[in-house]
C-alpha cells in the first residue's frame, strides 16, 4: 500500500486563536509546529497536503452551542476584554472569528476525508474539548470536536463515531455532553481529576442510560509515563475496541502529557502519540475506509508540541 495523504490545516488564520501574554495558549504553539512542516513534507513527499482554513457558519456552531452563549462570545469579541469563563479564558478582539476558524477547519477536514479527497486530517489548532454548550472553559471557546461529532452523527447520518482523547486534561465537554448518546464511543486518557483541571473523568463513569458502557475514562496519577499508558491501553482499551465498529474516528492529540509540560504532571514521550495514532489508523482502515481526523489539543512546552504532533502526522502518513 502506498503512503496516505494527510491534510494539515495551514494558514495565518489559525494563529488568530491566541490569548494575550502571559497566557500559555498563544499563537507560537502553532507557529513552532508549522516550522517543522517542511521537514515532514520532505519525509513524506507528496503525502502532506496543506489545507486552507475556513470559517464555520453560525448555523454550524449553533448545531451544538446555545444561541445566548454564541451571542455573548460575539459581544465580548467586539469589546476585547473581560473573561468568557471564570478566569481561564480571556476575551480578546476577534476571538469570535478566531474560534469560527477552528471549528470550520475541523469540519473542512471531516468533509474532505468523507469525500475521499484526503485520507486523513490534522488540525493543530483543533481539539477545544472543554467548551460546553453554554459556556467557555479551560482556554476553549467553541468545541470543534463536539461540533464535528454532532455533524457526523446528525447531518452525515453515521451510526457510530469513535472519539479518543489523550490530552492530559479530561475532555469533559465532549464526554458529558454525549454521556447519554450511545452512538459516540469515547476513550479518554488523562491525569487524575483529583490532581488536575477540570477535576472530572473518573473510571466509574461509563455512559448513562442506553449509552452505558460506551465511554471509557482512564485517569493516571502524576508521574505516569509510557509504561503506565501502554499497560492501560492493553488491559482496558483493546477490550473496549473489540465492541466498537466506528464509521469515523476522531483523535484529540493534546501534547501536554509529555514530560516537562509546565501545567501538568504526566511523563509520556511522543512514543504514546505515535502508538495511538498508528493503532487508530489501523482500526480506521479495518472499519471505516481509513476515515480519521486528529486535532492538536493542549500542550504548553513548545518542543513537546512539535514532537507529539509530528509523531501523529507520521503515523497517519505511514500505511498501517
Amino acid at each position: 500500500m502506498s503512503g496516505c495523504r494527510v491534510g494539515v490545516i495551514y494558514g495565518e488564520e489559525m494563529l488568530l486563536y491566541s490569548f494575550p501574554q502571559p497566557h500559555p495558549f498563544r499563537r507560537d504553539r502553532i507557529e513552532r509546529f508549522y516550522e517543522k512542516l517542511p521537514e515532514l513534507e520532505d519525509e513524506f513527499p507528496g503525502q502532506i497536503v496543506r489545507v486552507k482554513p475556513r470559517m464555520a457558519t453560525i448555523e454550524e456552531v449553533l448545531s451544538y452551542h446555545e444561541k445566548e452563549y454564541v451571542d455573548f462570545v460575539k459581544k465580548m469579541s467586539m469589546d476585547g476584554y473581560g473573561y468568557l469563563d471564570y478566569g481561564d479564558t480571556p476575551a480578546f478582539k476577534g476571538c469570535f472569528e478566531a474560534s469560527l476558524y477552528v471549528v470550520g477547519s475541523t469540519l473542512k477536514l471531516v468533509d474532505l476525508v468523507m469525500r475521499g479527497e484526503i485520507d486523513h486530517g490534522f488540525n493543530p489548532m483543533g481539539g477545544l474539548h472543554h467548551a460546553r454548550r453554554g459556556r467557555a472553559a479551560g482556554f476553549c471557546i467553541f468545541n470543534d470536536a463536539s461540533i464535528a461529532i454532532k455533524y457526523l452523527l446528525d447531518e452525515v447520518g453515521l451510526g457510530e463515531v469513535l472519539y479518543v482523547d489523550i490530552d492530559a486534561h479530561h475532555g469533559d465537554g465532549v464526554f458529558y455532553d454525549f454521556y447519554y448518546d450511545k452512538r459516540l464511543k469515547h476513550v479518554d486518557f488523562h491525569q487524575d481529576g483529583r490532581t488536575l483541571y477540570p477535576g472530572t473523568g473518573f473510571a466509574h463513569e461509563r455512559g448513562g442510560g442506553e449509552a452505558a458502557g460506551t465511554k471509557l475514562n482512564i485517569p493516571l496519577m502524576p508521574g505516569a509515563g509510557v509504561e503506565e499508558f501502554m499497560e492501560n491501553w492493553e488491559k482496558l482499551v483493546e477490550r473496549f475496541l473489540k465492541d466498537v465498529n466506528p464509521e469515523f474516528i476522531l483523535l484529540q492529540a493534546g501534547a501536554d502529557g509529555l514530560i516537562g509540560d509546565p501545567l501538568t504532571g504526566l511523563e509520556y514521550t511522543e512514543e504514546v502519540h505515535y502508538f495511538v495514532a498508528r493503532r487508530l489508523h489501523k482500526l480506521a482502515e479495518e472499519t471505516c475506509e481509513g476515515r480519521i481526523v486528529a486535532m492538536g489539543g493542549g500542550g504548553y512546552n513548545r518542543d513537546n508540541i512539535v514532537k507529539a504532533w509530528s509523531a501523529v502526522v507520521r503515523a497517519l502518513a505511514t500505511p498501517p
